[in-house]
């Protein structure tokens, strides 16, 4: 009897992927204490070097969700591993500015490709009444990457600088790299620990399209993309610079601001994980895709909003912490809602139709860094950028109901297949 389930298995290694990927994104922003002194940067430069990660990682959205859909999740995680590992390595041998934001470019092209090949993956070993789970699983471990990076980071600078924090990320990477070669197999059928009950539950096979409908699909991914776009801003501004703001806006030592960090990216972990369960849950209870998934996104993006208005009048260490954990635990929860969309709307073109919904966030990921420290440098005020962050998830809440996940996308050249075929998703 085979105990460790081969869904488990894959299921396991893509959330150890999520949280290697955002360790090595985050990193930087505690690190920023170091290299920022080390190199004499400023705000809107250090800005600058959160931010450039996102150009590539924008640009390789809809590009690595075709490949993956084309070439399949294990050959394009592969190359994107390697890519992001030694980007990583890179980042902690930077001599300057430009070769940081030489260094982080590379990360994102490496990194562009992993959340889209992961949901092409998903789309094949997830049953679809799980896939809300699934989503909010790997991305609860997302979050413990963003958690475990301050505390990590900081104690590893203590003793060996902050260029080994790099190092050790990158380290970790390709040991990643490497289990997923012996781990993964593109069709469930032929990994080892298969059995024909559990792949009874899966999707069927299907084929593989050369025939992507750009146009159509695009248009039909829109209001998910911006909806994506809303709560991206929020995630960047936290992951970018609540390290920072507890750093100087209240004046505390590393260790400390470390500490209040960790303690609201903790508050995502949990939000990832319940918006999971409770998609799902909605489903199974309603069977209204429309209720799971837009109307839950709705009511998270108003409850964040809610959350963080009160940093714009009140000046107090722990109201901070507790609206921040707050506002970051309900955007944290539409993660599931969120990612389990493509996979409704187009789960022949899975790959393609996520890396659609993500350069929302990668668009926001260019933009909220950088004009936040630009905010920061100009008014010296830590909590006027939260201002973006009110708008745009009350916007957020309005778009959400434009996403129509219930209604199952259809190419049309593939229109007669589609009548005469039953669809394996």
């Amino acid at each position: 009897m085979k105990l460790v389930r081969a869904t488990n298995v894959v299921l396991v290694m893509l959330c150890v992927m999520y949280f290697i990927t955002y360790l090595d994104r985050v990193n930087v922003s505690t690190a920023a204490a170091g290299f920022g002194r080390e190199f004499g940067l400023n705000k809107t430069e250090i800005g600058l070097v959160f931010s450039a990660f996102a150009y590539p990682y924008l640009v390789f959205q809809i590009i690595g969700g075709w490949v993956s859909d084309r070439f399949g999740a294990r050959r394009t995680l592969l190359a994107c591993g390697l890519l992001w590992a030694v980007a990583t390595v890179l980042t902690g041998c930077a001599g300057g500015l430009l070769a940081l934001l030489a260094a982080r470019l590379l990360l994102g092209l490496g990194e562009g490709a992993t959340f889209p090949a992961a949901t092409a993956a998903m789309s094949r070993w997830v049953p679809r009444e799980k896939r809300g789970f699934a989503q909010g699983l790997t991305h609860a471990c997302a979050r413990v990457g963003n958690a475990v990076a301050p505390t990590a980071i900081v104690a590893v600078m203590a003793v060996y600088g902050w260029r080994m924090s790099f190092y050790i990320c990158g380290g970790l990477s390709l040991l990643w790299l490497l289990a997923w070669a012996l781990t993964y197999t593109e069709d469930p059928k032929d990994h080892p620990r298969m059995t024909q009950a559990e792949l009874a539950i899966l999707p069927l096979p299907r084929q593989k399209s050369t025939n992507i409908p750009w146009g159509s699909l695009f248009k039909r991914m829109m209001p998910v993309t911006v909806v994506y776009f809303c709560y991206g801003w929020t995630l960047w501004l936290f992951l970018s610079w609540i390290p920072q703001y507890f750093l100087h806006s209240y004046s505390l030592d590393l260790k400390k601001s470390a500490v209040f960090a960790s303690a609201v990216f903790f508050a995502g972990v949990l939000g990832d994980t319940l918006g999971g369960v409770v998609t799902d849950k909605l489903y199974t209870k309603t069977g209204r895709l429309k209720i799971a998934r837009s109307w839950m996104v709705a009511v998270c993006m108003l409850l964040t909003m809610s959350s963080l208005l009160p940093l714009l009048f009140m000046h107090d260490l722990y109201v901070s912490v507790i609206c921040l954990a707050s506002g970051f635990f309900f955007a944290e929860m539409t993660i599931g809602p969120m990612w389990a969309v493509p996979m409704d709307v187009a789960p022949e073109y899975s790959g393609t139709a996520s890396g659609m919904m993500n350069s929302g966030s990668a668009l926001a990921a260019i933009l909220s860094p950088v004009i936040s420290g630009y905010v920061i440098d100009r008014f010296g005020s830590w909590e006027l950028p939260f201002i973006g962050s009110i708008a745009l998830t009350a916007l957020g809440a309005i778009l959400a109901f434009r996403m129509q996940p219930e209604s199952r996308f259809v190419n049309e050249c593939d229109a007669p297949q589609a009548v005469s075929k039953r669809s394996p998703a």
